[in-house]
């Protein structure tokens, strides 16, 4: 019996949620290994209106049984899509029996809350969107969820953060039931910059999201990212943002939910993180361009931010990145 990857889609749905995964899981088969059935499916069946306005040709969900080789993966959407799917009492009795029997079960970004409705996640260690893990923690108390990660297993329970994420959590997955190599294989052909770990932060893609014109955290974002190297401090900081030093820190804690020092910190070992995955440069050599000043400090960073150390960090790479692999130890 074949595995079936089960897409649970509905009005309102985020198209990468669904075609991302579906893409990752469909080109397995594109290098030699057993294919797995796609299949995209909501309660009702037929044509699914998505966020971007196209609609997709979906199965009726409650024609599938569950079986113990399936994946199934619950899309996001936009918030009333969310709501209205997190009150079908169909789609919950159906997640619930899939829970008990599959393989592995869970969410793509803001499906979280649909999955979480359920009950399933109780007690689970969960990811979603960065701009949504308050509301998720208010709304499920009993959930733990984790605000850094870009995907989180926790058991058969698989739940990944924004949107793109969903398809790392994807490679994770054929990793697990192929190995590495295949999965390497596959974002290579779907021309993924790097394949990232679940433990990789989410908070470049906040950063990203903040650099508008419209706030002004845009260009102090900006021009921490080109003066990383520089002895930098809280003080200097807000003499570039034009702030007092208390109008930045709450500026930062309001919008990034972080302080300023550890703003300068976090986007130090986001700088890190990509020499490590990209180049072959030693742990001294990125600590002193990323302006940590020595690779004990660096590490001592990395431990904190993403809880796990920078060699540690490069080695999850090795196999997708020669250049990385060569890395001198220091």
């Amino acid at each position: 019996m074949r595995r079936r990857l089960v897409l649970v889609g509905y009005d309102g749905a985020e198209g990468l949620d669904l075609f991302g995964p579906a893409d990752v899981f469909a080109g397995v088969s594109r290098l030699g290994a057993p294919a797995y059935d796609v299949i995209i499916a909501a309660i009702g069946g037929g044509p699914i209106a998505l966020t971007s306005g196209p609609k997709v040709l979906a199965h009726e969900l409650a024609a599938i049984r569950p079986r113990a080789t399936d994946t199934v993966l619950v899309a996001g959407g936009d918030d009333r899509a969310i709501a209205t799917a997190s009150s079908n009492p169909a789609l919950a009795r159906w997640l619930v029996r899939a829970a008990r029997v599959v393989r592995r079960i869970g969410s793509v970004c803001d499906g979280a809350f649909i999955v979480a409705s359920t009950g399933i996640l109780r007690g689970r260690r969960v990811a979603t969107h960065w701009s949504s893990c308050d509301r998720l923690a208010r709304l499920h108390p009993e959930i733990d969820v984790d605000r850094e990660a870009i995907f989180v297993r926790d058991g058969r329970i698989w739940t990944s953060a924004g949107v793109s994420t969903g398809i790392d959590m994807a490679l994770a997955m054929v990793e697990e039931d192929h190995g590495c190599p295949l999965a390497d294989s596959v974002a290579a052909h779907l021309v993924l910059y790097a394949r990232r770990p679940g433990f990789q932060s989410q908070f470049s893609e906040t950063l990203v999201a903040q650099t508008s014109g419209s706030d002004p955290l845009g260009s102090v974002v900006a021009w921490l990212r080109a003066n990383l190297r520089a002895s930098l401090d809280v003080d200097k900081l807000a003499r570039n943002a034009g702030m007092s030093v208390r109008s930045l820190h709450r500026r930062c804690v309001q919008v990034l939910d972080t302080t300023p020092a550890k703003l300068i910190e976090k986007l130090r070992v986001e700088q890190a993180r990509t020499l490590l995955a990209t180049t072959p440069l030693g742990t001294k050599t990125i600590a002193a361009r990323c302006g940590f000043g020595s690779a004990p400090r660096m590490t001592r960073a990395f431990e904190r931010t993403l809880g796990v150390a920078p060699l540690a960090y490069r080695l999850m790479f090795t196999t997708a990145n020669p250049r990385a692999a060569r890395a001198p130890r220091a």
